[in-house]
């Protein structure tokens, strides 16, 4: 068995290859050869008054590879100065974070890998997001509006690079030095023009694609903005309003997100970033957890999916004036699967990654 860690997954793995893995696998799902289980989170109260514990958890089988992605979180969720909201994160201290991808062999049950899921999991969204510019966006989109300046935002102009021939970035995000830095190091990385702008309208106006890949949680631009043959896309359901859905002609989610169930006081869908999550604690404890705010998309969008326009591209983009909107989540345990399958396969390949004996995995106790 391999401990595989971020920085060998960057060494091994590619945009385009994490593109090309996950599309496979989406390809896969109709014929029964791919399946996934949606997120589906639990929380605790923690040690912090003003946040929570996370557990999540999402699974994934394709090409022989089972996976596991499992994220350990205590969540806050801060305000600005302005009063808008966001959701961060972090495991035993802030800067630090626990997330596992756990891939076995779905032909004999051999524990393969354990893989730090940082880089993995910036790659396969911003992977998935190349996907729905593949296929949603203008053929000749050059032109990028990015909003956020973060991980995620890097992984989103990484992917949109390989799909469409982009010449020209503007991206904003609220901290100045944050968004000049990000301009400056991706325009150095991509060789081409990426701006730093002064307001998200800005980054907005004259974009061939728009993408808002950022923690907050509430819309992150107007509905108003929009701009006939744009393509939208997002990281979480928050930034997009209804509003915007309203706006938009086409609408495409890569699948379907979390798990429904019929909701309690101890089973809620659309807290923060939890599509679906059991909580726990008492009435004064679950008071710490955000309000949903029924202003945006949320998780539950009954719109046609990936495979959907894959078999019937009507549902899909039919003229250049229309304005695409691609739901970037859906199929999160099987890119996992397709992704990390990959890395493990490559790693084997090369030689690399710490071995961990497999016996420590195994037990003569049946359960």
């Amino acid at each position: 068995m391999l401990f595989i860690d971020n920085a060998l997954v960057s060494e091994l793995l590619s945009m385009k290859e994490c593109i090309d893995a996950q599309e496979a696998a989406f390809q896969d799902i109709p014929s029964g050869r791919a399946a996934h289980r949606p997120r589906l989170d639990m929380y605790a109260p923690c040690e912090r008054d003003d946040g929570y514990y996370r557990w999540g958890t999402m699974e994934g089988v394709h090409d022989g590879i089972f996976s596991i992605r499992m994220k350990s979180d205590v969540i806050t969720w801060p305000t600005d100065g302005a009063g808008r909201w966001t959701e961060d994160k972090y495991c035993v201290e802030p800067g630090t974070y626990c997330g596992l991808v756990f891939l076995l062999s779905s032909e004999n049950g051999e524990p393969l890998a354990m893989i730090n899921d940082g880089t993995i999991q910036h790659m396969r969204v911003g992977g998935g997001a190349g996907i729905g510019v593949k296929h949603l966006s203008r053929a000749d989109a050059k032109t990028v509006g990015l909003l956020g300046s973060g991980g995620m935002a890097r992984t989103y102009l990484q992917a949109f690079s390989v799909v469409r021939d982009i010449e020209r970035v503007k991206v904003f995000s609220p901290t100045l030095a944050n968004r000049e830095k990000f301009a400056n190091e991706m325009s150095a990385e991509l060789g081409i023009d990426v701006d730093a702008v002064d307001s998200a309208q800005a980054a907005v106006a004259g974009s061939d694609i728009l993408a808002s890949a950022t923690d907050s949680m509430e819309p992150t631009f107007d509905a108003d903005w929009l701009e006939p043959g744009m393509h939208v896309t997002n990281l979480g359901p928050a930034e997009i309003s209804h509003e915007v859905l309203d706006r938009v002609d086409v609408k495409v989610r890569q699948g379907t997100s979390g798990v429904e169930m019929p909701e309690t006081d101890h089973i809620k869908g659309g807290i923060g970033h939890s599509p679906m999550a059991y909580i726990a604690g008492t009435e004064d404890d679950r008071k710490r957890l955000p309000i949903r705010d029924d202003k945006t998309s949320g998780f539950k969008v009954n719109f046609p999916d990936y495979c959907d326009i894959m078999t019937d591209p009507s549902k899909g983009r039919t003229s250049d004036d229309q304005i695409t909107y691609y739901h970037n989540m859906g199929f999160q345990g099987l890119q996992f699967a397709s992704v990390g399958g990959l890395v493990y396969r490559k790693a084997r390949a090369a030689g690399k990654g710490h071995e961990i004996p497999t016996e420590l995995f195994l037990q003569d106790i049946r359960d």
